[in-house]
């Protein structure tokens, strides 16, 4: 069911969806994972970053560019969900390579590609006349959740005027943060940057400090963070009961 989103979108850049992970305990890469409905996982999360735009009836006038970070893997997204739109552009990009880089795997980790949709959302601010100006946040999701991103979005955009003091907002649960289901400040970039250029790529270290948190909604609790074909299974299940 579409939601509410139009209101506030004023503020919101651009969507990241991370697609680049290893997936060794799945045993194939979850942007590739089927629904029961028959759509692929990264093609859900690009419709409903779609929705975004469709909410509001003030679309043309602005881009909200929906990035794939998939570690340079290749992965497709539906051309029905290409050719039919035209406000919200759709790009694969690639991980930011840090100054310092190890190259001890061939999956930099999340803040790579996450620096990388910010520095794009900078450049077309800079390039793009019509880029909205006040523009100022960057919606990540990761691939490890069936939270649609247009849920997503309306659960945490009543925070970006009460948050002044804090760059990251996410959902949080009992126990721990899903700071890749959040929204991040375009102002951030600097500082991640320079944090990935020092070798660092733990996540939590860099965010916790910037972070305002928001409990997760009681029905979204299986829906997320799943990395065995069980989990993803239970996941299933729990969106088919929501």
């Amino acid at each position: 069911m579409m939601v509410d989103t139009a209101p506030h979108l004023n503020s919101l850049a651009g969507v990241v969806i991370l697609a680049g992970g290893a997936s060794k305990r799945m045993g194939t890469p979850k942007a590739e994972l089927t629904l029961s409905t028959g759509e692929r996982l990264l093609d859900y999360h690009v419709r409903h970053a779609l929705e975004l735009t469709a909410a509001d009836s003030n679309a043309a006038d602005f881009n909200i560019l929906i990035m794939i970070a998939d570690n340079e893997r290749g992965f497709t997204v539906d051309l029905d969900l290409t050719v039919s739109n035209i406000q919200s552009p759709i790009m694969h990009i690639t991980d930011y390579t840090p100054m310092k880089d190890d190259k001890q795997s061939d999956n930099g980790g999340a803040l790579v590609a996450i620096e990388s949709a910010l520095q794009t959302l900078a450049k077309l601010t800079d390039t793009t006349p019509n880029q909205k100006s006040g523009s100022s946040w960057l919606l990540v999701i990761s691939c490890d959740s069936l939270i649609p991103a247009t849920d997503l979005w309306q659960k945490l955009q009543p925070v970006i005027s009460q948050a002044a003091d804090k760059k990251v907002i996410c959902l949080t649960d009992d126990s721990h943060l899903y700071p890749l289901l959040g929204l991040y400040q375009l102002s951030v970039e600097p500082d991640l940057k320079a944090y990935v250029d020092s070798g660092q790529r733990r996540v939590m270290p860099f965010i916790k400090p910037l972070t305002q948190a928001l409990l997760l909604t009681e029905n979204w609790q299986h829906l997320t963070n799943f990395n065995t074909p069980e989990d993803f299974q239970r996941a299933c299940a729990a969106l088919s009961d929501l």
